[in-house]
């Protein structure tokens, strides 16, 4: 039986999730090495060592705390210049935008090394950037300036030239950092395996009616685009199809997954997101996208490949607005997506939000989309939720969508995974989800089963 990635479960007496400032034990000891030092020398001297373990580690520095096993001290470092102002931490979901100046590494004194240490639980996974501030002149030291200045800094984040480890970020140029501690969810299906046969990325212009209009899709095809008993082949409809196989390479993931035999041979179809107004305009609880999926993408995929009409062996997948999306082409069109995988959605969307309208502020409503399944009997669906303990009050609405669900007789699961609003999350999540979903072994939940990993 295939074995899932499972987020480490937790309770009341798991560990704490907020990050909490540190000093990390190895800067701790070069500090104190440096202000023994007898001169600039052999401050000089240390710096290089540190640096040199650094580059061997690579970074961040990820290293066990006294008395707390379920944490880790987790430094990002930066190699400073004599012009170096101030480097500022961009850590998803883990810098709190609001504050900035509280993500800011410090010095050590008298050398190049400038480090921010933070105390995260031993599951975390997450995506950062950095950005050092080498202009004329002092920073501002008001508080509201600063916000503003280190705001304009934050535009030139990049990644962290010592991590090894590196993710495309959507519509700008710069990449991101990835770590993950020890005890975050395995990754057995990531990346490239050059002994697995290889299916086919191909990018197709589809033809499609107002609003949404002719849509780019990107279709993987399997190494073998019939299973073992020469039946038409499960089909995945995946929102943001230029995040998934134009940038992170998800065809790879499939193909070890299909070679592990943990999914059958599929064909995914993911239209193409456009750009951010095109997206938001599209994504979310917007019936003119459900129809789009349902009555022209789909069709026009299943007059080119041997696909499956079954709503069973149909998942519909996104995330944030494209776990709205799913959500609720699943609602609305259970006859022909049978099962919805949702990750992070931004269940504070409703009808009559302006197109480019962002989440408001916490207010303890319950999300739009539960009020939909809860409005009606239960539609032949199963549905699985993932949901970040970094995404704020999203952990929380996730809950009340899946006791909705539960309540209503659908088959449901929710898993919570110990990371921000973030692909490399996603990533992990995404492939444990079509496993459960379409995978021989599935462990979709019966009606009101919640896996142990929910909070």
């Amino acid at each position: 039986m295939t074995t899932l990635p499972r987020p480490t479960p937790h309770g009341a007496a798991t560990p704490d999730v907020r990050p909490v400032r540190v000093t990390g034990p190895r800067v701790a000891r070069l500090a104190e090495a440096v202000e023994r030092a007898a001169g600039e020398a052999e401050r000089t001297a240390l710096a290089d060592e540190f640096w040199a373990e650094a580059e061997r580690r690579g970074t961040p520095l990820v290293e066990r705390i006294g008395g707390a096993p379920g944490h880790r001290a987790v430094t990002f470092l930066w190699r400073g210049h004599r012009t170096t102002r101030q480097v500022l931490l961009l850590g998803n979901r883990i810098t709190d935008r609001d504050h900035l100046a509280g993500s800011l590494l410090e010095p050590v004194p008298g050398t190049d090394v400038w480090h921010l240490g933070l105390r995260l639980r031993s599951d975390h996974r997450g995506i950062y950037r950095m950005a050092a501030d080498i202009s004329l002149g002092l920073p501002p030291e008001e508080p509201v300036a600063l916000q503003r200045w280190l705001r304009s800094l934050s535009a030139h984040a990049a990644a962290d030239p010592l991590n090894r480890r590196r993710i495309a970020a959507r519509w700008r140029v710069a990449d991101g950092s990835v770590f993950a501690l020890p005890d975050a969810p395995a990754e057995p299906w990531a990346g490239r395996r050059g002994t697995v046969p290889a299916g086919r990325v191909e990018r197709h212009r589809v033809p499609a009616g107002p609003p949404v209009g002719d849509r780019d899709a990107w279709v993987y095809l399997p190494p073998r685009q019939e299973d073992a008993d020469g039946e038409p082949l499960p089909v995945v409809v995946l929102c943001d199809g230029d995040m998934w196989f134009g940038r992170l390479g998800f065809g790879d993931t499939l193909d070890a997954l299909i070679a592990d035999r943990a999914l059958p041979p599929l064909v995914v179809v993911a239209p193409d997101a456009v750009d951010r107004e095109t997206r938001r305009r599209d994504l979310g609880g917007r019936e003119p996208f459900v129809a789009f999926l349902a009555d022209e993408l789909l069709p026009w995929a299943a007059g080119r490949w041997p696909l499956s009409t079954d709503p069973r062996r149909t998942v519909v997948a996104g995330q944030s607005l494209g776990g709205v999306t799913a959500l609720y082409a699943g609602h609305l069109r259970p006859e022909r997506f049978g099962n919805v995988l949702s990750q992070s959605a931004s269940l504070w969307w409703h009808p009559g939000l302006a197109a480019t309208a962002g989440p408001p502020p916490p207010g303890g409503d319950t999300p739009w989309l539960a009020g939909q399944y809860a409005s009606g009997p239960a539609r032949p669906l199963t549905v699985h939720l993932d949901a970040g303990l970094h995404e704020g009050s999203s952990a929380g609405d996730h809950r009340v969508l899946y006791e909705t669900l539960r309540s209503a007789g659908y088959r449901v699961s929710l898993d919570t995974y110990n990371g921000g609003h973030d692909h490399a999350c996603w990533h992990v999540a995404l492939a444990s989800g079509l496993v459960r979903l379409l995978g021989g072994g599935s462990r979709s939940g019966a009606p009101g089963e919640v896996p142990a990993a929910a909070p």
